[in-house]
């Protein structure tokens, strides 16, 4: 059996909805995190995913972050970010399927080195280690994606000189995030060979996505017990061609089991 995974920061699910659908149709993805929602639970379009062949579950807020699952077949164990953090924005949703556990997040960006929403995200990172390690321990297959708000490495940033020690590249963020992969996870889009300069965000200013200068910060992985199933991932750059697009591209990874 062949499974579709794919993550995408959609920047706004209602404005986004009509190409999400349309994407949906071409790619036939099995399942989809989907980051910045940006919708209540009450206004998320779940009639309209319905009709285009998706169960969804959600948490989402007005107009900033939300996270939702999509797919094809049930999903169950649904639990959201752990009540323990006392933290009420909406960047976590994870589910079950088929003995696949999927971990969808939205980190926080940080904003700028030194200030007090980077060390939210700093913290925000070291607790979600131990909430990957829980669900290591629970789950041998397990697949974490979503936009991270960072490139691990410099091969991952169009310019890394430009953009040394700043927010999204920052020493103590590319830290935190390799606790994570020393936990037993693996960067699936690295499983692979790779065109240089591959990246999942472009700002909108400067012409960023026709000059190619991104950043590759959105992520799927890996755990050892479904990487050998792995056969490929990918960044879908197609919609960010689109008119009114979002900033970030699809991340895609497909299965066999």
């Amino acid at each position: 059996m062949v499974v579709k995974i794919a993550s995408w920061n959609v920047n706004s699910l209602r404005v986004r909805l009509e190409q999400l659908i349309d994407w949906l149709h071409v790619n036939q993805p099995d399942i989809v995190a989907l980051q910045e929602t940006k919708v209540t639970d009450a206004l998320f379009p779940l009639s309209a995913l319905q009709d285009a062949g998706y169960q969804a579950c959600f948490s989402g807020e007005k107009t900033y972050n939300g996270v939702a699952l999509l797919s094809r077949q049930t999903l169950d164990q649904i639990e959201t970010c752990p009540d323990s953090w006392g933290d009420d924005q909406k960047r976590i949703i994870r589910a079950s399927m088929d003995q696949v556990r999927l971990i969808n997040l939205y980190v926080p960006n940080g904003s700028e080195v030194g200030s007090e929403k980077y060390r939210y995200k700093l913290q925000w990172m070291r607790n979600m280690r131990d909430l990957l390690a829980q669900e290591l321990q629970q789950h041998a297959r397990v697949v974490v994606m979503g936009d991270f708000n960072l490139a691990p490495e410099d091969r991952d940033v169009y310019d890394p000189a430009l953009w040394e020690g700043k927010i999204l590249c920052s020493a103590a963020e590319r830290e935190e995030y390799h606790g994570w992969l020393e936990l037993g996870l693996s960067d699936a889009f690295r499983l692979f060979d790779q065109d240089e300069a591959s990246f999942s965000w472009w700002d909108y200013r400067a012409a960023g996505f026709r000059r190619n200068h991104g950043l590759r910060i959105d992520h799927m992985l890996v755990s050892e017990g479904i990487r050998q199933q792995c056969r490929g991932c990918w960044i879908d750059s197609a919609p960010r061609k689109l008119e009114r697009p979002s900033d970030h591209a699809p991340v895609m990874a497909e299965f066999v089991f």
